[in-house]
């Protein structure tokens, strides 16, 4: 049959193999976007589906590590917050920073626990660590309902707080802890299809990564009492999104504008970084988990 014969088909969509070292197709995300916000709506309904408590353990969570903190820390070892109550203090830092966990903890093992549905049908495969970072967005709201009911009772109960006209920028800041930690957690879940061993120490190094991120005390503390090691927090972006965090919500503490620069490049950093990785891993990943 001659090609004057063939009928002109156009196709909708065209599957071939990325060629390019790096690809942010958000053209192709977006097409997806009604599977996003079922990956979105599986990641809320599926965490606490046959749990006693559900939902509850959002609150519990935070607030038993909130006095936990404020036991160990405040009472026994003697850490000033100045004006601010220390419970309220710790809750803070525990809020924003238990997004960032949220985000690299679920998104880290994006590889091994969807490879049945990866082995099966195609879709951007960025989409399931970005619903989950999305989805986590829900617990970090709960959340911070909760902190605003315990500023409001310390408020009313005569506490010197008050909100940063900054707070405004504070939107911007979850944003960056997100992209963090999808960055960070795209690049764990590639390492993890080829090293197993690797996942064991995902939780070690979060736990680990806490105690540097000043979220149980102020960063000027550590600069002043221990100044030989204040580089180990000095060289954290997450300390500086924590201690901004609270100058906005609780005006302690200072803006290091250097140090959001540095964030800000750190990020988008590990995010091109881990997004690449990511990409590489995706074509052969099926062969190894």
């Amino acid at each position: 049959m001659s090609s004057s014969n063939t009928p002109n088909t156009e196709w909708l969509f065209e599957i071939t193999p990325k060629n390019k070292f790096f690809s942010l197709n958000l053209k192709e995300v977006w097409q997806y976007r009604d599977l996003l916000f079922l990956f979105v709506k599986r990641d809320i309904v599926t965490v606490y589906k046959q749990t006693v408590l559900g939902p509850l353990w959002y609150l519990i969570q935070p607030l038993f590590t909130s006095i936990t903190f404020t036991i160990i820390f405040n009472t026994v070892a003697g850490i000033n917050t100045g004006t601010v109550p220390p419970f309220l203090f710790n809750l803070a830092g525990i809020t924003v920073w238990n997004y960032f966990t949220a985000c690299i903890n679920g998104t880290s093992d994006t590889f091994r626990s969807n490879a049945s549905i990866f082995g099966k049908v195609y879709f951007p495969r960025i989409i399931v660590p970005i619903s989950i970072v999305i989805s986590n967005l829900l617990k970090f709201g709960i959340q911070c309902g909760i902190f605003i009911v315990f500023y409001l009772f310390y408020y009313f109960k005569g506490a010197d707080i008050s909100l940063n006209a900054t707070v405004v920028f504070f939107p911007l800041l979850i944003l960056l802890m997100g992209v963090l930690g999808l960055g960070l957690g795209m690049l764990i879940s590639s390492l993890v299809t080829k090293y197993r061993d690797f996942n064991y120490l995902i939780g070690f190094g979060v736990q680990l990564l806490m105690y540097l991120s000043a979220v149980m005390y102020p960063m000027a503390l550590l600069q002043e009492k221990m100044p030989k090691y204040s580089w180990l927090i000095q060289y954290n972006p997450l300390a500086y999104i924590i201690e901004t965090a609270r100058y906005m919500l609780l005006n302690v503490g200072q803006i290091s504008i250097l140090g959001l620069v540095y964030t800000f490049l750190v990020t988008v950093g590990v995010f091109f970084v881990g997004l690449l990785i990511f990409n590489k891993t995706e074509k052969s990943f099926i062969d190894t988990v």
